[in-house]
């Protein structure tokens, strides 16, 4: 089979650019394959929301989705790089079975549309990634076959909250723990500091504050009594920042954790994490979760287990580069 033909949809099969409008039946898609791929679903609204509006993806130009002859959404492409680096993330959902000739022609616009980003960022050669789950084999194929490679582990964690204290532990002598005020633009820029610098040692693409605030605006719902800072000395040294995404099912949600490299080890991330598990236990919540980087080289992941979580999922994280091409 050549190329030409793997990238060719069906008779009768489209492509458009998505809308926000598309995103409740996107969100069918992503839980469709989500069940498929680890047997649950692990998205919301909110979050797909997000990714069509992420900074620097612009859906009338980054994106795709695929329909069926009747229709259906039954795949959709985009690209993440929040702040310009170089390296972005190539993402392509697809129906469970009825979807699969969709995939290697929504990789390849995606794969083409990144040379061009490359360009656009000012990034030759640029990175590319993307991930999968080992039961996702016709995803690694079409990702093996586009010239990715394996590069690490990205895990899924989760822990019941049931037990858990109402009423966080003490934080670590000189350590004070407190709520995000929400309505303070300073607090906020703190929060946006700490997080930014902590995970510039990591491989996190962090984006700068205009842009993070904009992702916060965009979202219909912020609990800031689940967002909390760590101070030494009156200095906001560790941030941790909640996210309702996990509301519908029942689980309390930490999208970033970050302590400042001088700060670590002292129980700083510990605290902030006791404190976030109390709130959601007192709000009910039934699990909290998060997603952390196998090899980030803060080693969060030891801090994870410490606390006791452990892996719903593993996915692969796979690496490819691309040559700048102007449009």
């Amino acid at each position: 089979m050549t190329a030409a033909a793997t990238t060719a949809l069906p008779e009768g099969w489209t492509t458009r650019r998505p809308k926000l409008d598309d995103a409740e039946e996107i969100l069918a898609l992503v839980h469709a394959s989500d069940i498929a791929a680890f047997g649950e679903p692990d998205c919301t609204l909110d979050e797909v929301r997000e990714m069509l509006t992420e900074p620097n993806t612009d859906m009338s130009r980054d994106c795709w989705i695929a329909l069926d002859p009747a229709g259906k959404i039954i795949g959709w492409a985009y690209p993440r790089n929040a702040n310009r680096g170089d390296r972005d993330f190539a993402d392509v959902y697809i129906w469970p079975e009825h979807g699969r000739p969709a995939l290697r022609p929504l990789l390849a616009l995606l794969m083409d549309r990144m040379a061009e980003r490359a360009a656009e960022f000012g990034h030759d050669p640029y990175e590319v990634r993307a991930g999968a789950i080992a039961s996702e084999g016709e995803l690694v194929a079409a990702l093996e076959d586009a010239g990715f490679a394996f590069l690490k582990q990205h895990a899924r964690l989760q822990m019941s909250l049931a037990g858990v204290p109402l009423t966080a532990p003490a934080p670590p002598a000189g350590v004070t723990v407190r709520e995000v005020r929400g309505d303070d633009e300073g607090d906020l820029r703190a929060v946006h500091s700490v997080i930014f610098r902590a995970f510039a040692d990591t491989d996190h693409l962090g984006a700068d504050y205009e842009a993070w605030r904009t992702q916060i605006g965009n979202e219909s719902s912020i609990s800031f009594d689940e967002w909390f800072v760590a101070e030494v000395d009156g200095r906001v040294v560790g941030a941790l920042q909640s996210s309702d995404a996990g509301v519908d099912d029942n689980e309390g949600w930490v999208k970033r954790l970050g302590v400042l490299r001088a700060y670590r080890k002292r129980g700083v991330g510990e605290a902030l994490l006791r404190r976030a598990f109390a709130v959601y236990a007192a709000k009910g919540r039934a699990k909290v979760g998060l997603g952390v980087d196998m090899e980030n080289p803060t080693q969060a992941i030891r801090l994870y287990y410490a606390v006791g979580m452990t892996p719903l999922y593993q996915a692969d994280v796979y690496r490819t580069y691309v040559t700048a091409r102007a449009r």
